[in-house]
């Protein structure tokens, strides 16, 4: 059995948390939870597929640490958990910073800003 490296491990990490943002439903949940915690009752409200669907759905955010979960009484509330948009940001590939512009001589000796 071959071992897997930390990098590789670390890649296989962030595109799963890839995977848990990109599905739609799971996307208009995530949405919803970065204005303010809600209860599942209303998030059921704002996103159109049964139930079960919605819990699974709650199940994959929470697995991939996105959302976090308190129980009141017979109602459970979400919350985005903390660092979770950190998280998501810092799953997405490096993008290198692009070259500055090169300052043209000409332009400023004539003034123009």
């Amino acid at each position: 059995m071959v071992e897997t490296t930390t990098a590789e491990q670390m890649t296989q990490e962030r595109i799963a948390l890839l995977q848990a943002v990109a599905d739609p439903v799971r996307w208009t949940v995530l949405d919803l939870l970065s204005v303010q915690a809600r209860c599942v009752c209303n998030l059921q409200e704002h996103v159109d597929i049964a139930g079960n669907l919605l819990s699974y759905h709650l199940k994959v955010l929470r697995e991939a640490g996105l959302v976090t979960s308190s129980r009141r009484g017979r109602w459970v509330d979400y919350a985005l958990a903390d660092g979770a948009r950190e998280r998501m940001s810092a799953a997405l590939p490096a993008v290198p910073e692009a070259p500055a512009a090169p300052v043209v001589p000409a332009l400023l000796a004539a003034g123009a800003p």
